[in-house]
């Protein structure tokens, strides 16, 4: 048998920072593969990281956590300050015992990493770069972009696309993962959202499109995703909405799925709804086009890319439910040209993008 060609790497050993490296992760599992990705690039990767779960990378890649993983959520110090300061020491610690093994620094979304560590890594001569694509912004995010030697984003729309040093990227889809399967059944009928559950996620614009469908068409529509602490009054206002417009027997809420188990879910469902605001560009999107679902999206970045026919206006329920109704009544598929957008998205393009960039 040959041997594997070793990918070619473009000499720079590089550091990440991020939130989480767990592959069963709901919202961060796709992470892992991004990692993953990134180390057929760099001739090595370090990987700080808030919270560590299950991994299994690639031989250059070493993790090192900041240790909220031996804290149980329900412990009187899981959110204390002394708690925070004592990542913040263990961070320290770490870019300066590891400043020998990378050249260059990587912050994924987390801003607060760029302003903790940017007088070290200045002082060690490391070109920072951030990756941070949100519609929101503040003081501290024009910090962080003016410490930074390049930003990275998805969306035209993006809080930090303004700045002339950013650079727009890939989404970064696991085309891999994330295709059709013509041999699994597909219910006609049936919508999903699936992402996690916030209010700048707006699903109650869905949930009235749905009330608003109800009338004159019949669906199933499944709501997958969780709540996190401080928003699981919103989590409870939706599903009052569903109980008051009598939708319990169509409207189903699902518990989140890790981001290894979603492809089965899009692949069980005819149309996707995504109704976050511009900005955002949330890879769900790409993900369930990518496994043949029609996406119906509030995104405008994502209506520029795919055409106006899955596009609604941010907010507009009565035109959402339009445009269900329509789906539910047309021969519609995602087609061979979306198929082709979403490969110039994968997470392929995306690590060679990034490489370049950080050379």
């Amino acid at each position: 048998m040959l041997p594997s060609k070793k990918p070619v790497s473009n000499g720079v050993r590089l550091l990440i920072v991020t939130q989480t490296v767990d592959k069963n992760s709901q919202v961060l599992g796709f992470f892992h593969r991004w990692i993953g990705e990134f180390a057929k690039q760099f001739e090595g990767i370090s990987v700080i990281c808030l919270f560590e779960g299950e991994h299994a990378l690639p031989a250059n890649v070493r993790v090192y956590s900041l240790g909220k993983e031996s804290v149980p959520e329900n412990s009187m110090i899981y959110h204390t300050f002394s708690r925070r300061i004592s990542y913040v020491v263990r961070f320290w610690k770490l870019i300066w015992h590891l400043r020998h093994e990378y050249d260059s620094v990587l912050v994924h979304m987390n801003q607060e990493y760029v302003l903790l560590g940017v007088f070290p890594w200045k002082l060690m001569h490391k070109h920072m770069y951030m990756w941070r694509n949100h519609y929101a912004g503040s003081l501290f995010t024009r910090l962080a972009v003016a410490f930074s030697h390049k930003v990275f984003c998805t969306s035209k729309h993006s809080y930090t696309a303004r700045f002339k040093k950013t650079v727009l990227m890939p989404v970064g889809i696991d085309t891999d993962m994330f295709h059709e399967d013509a041999s699994l059944p597909r219910d006609a009928r049936s919508i999903l959202s699936l992402g996690r559950i916030a209010p700048s996620k707006h699903i109650d614009v869905l949930i009235e499109a749905l009330h608003l469908l109800s009338r004159s068409a019949s669906f199933t529509a499944d709501i997958y995703g969780d709540a996190l602490p401080q928003d699981a009054g919103y989590l409870e206002k939706l599903k009052r909405m569903v109980a008051d417009y009598g939708l319990g027997k169509s409207v189903i809420f699902h518990g989140g799925v890790a981001n290894h188990a979603t492809p089965a879910v899009y692949r069980s469902h005819r149309i996707f709804v995504n109704t976050s605001q511009s900005g955002m560009y949330d890879k769900t999107m790409f993900e369930a086009a990518a496994c043949g679902c029609f996406v119906l999206a509030s995104s405008r970045d994502f209506a520029g890319l795919f055409g106006a026919s899955g596009y609604f206006a941010e907010g507009d329920s009565k035109e959402l439910a339009h445009k269900l109704e329509e789906c539910l009544t047309a021969e519609t598929s995602v087609g061979e040209g979306s198929r082709g957008i979403v490969s110039s998205h994968s997470l392929r393009e995306l690590g060679k993008a990034l490489a370049e960039r950080m050379m």
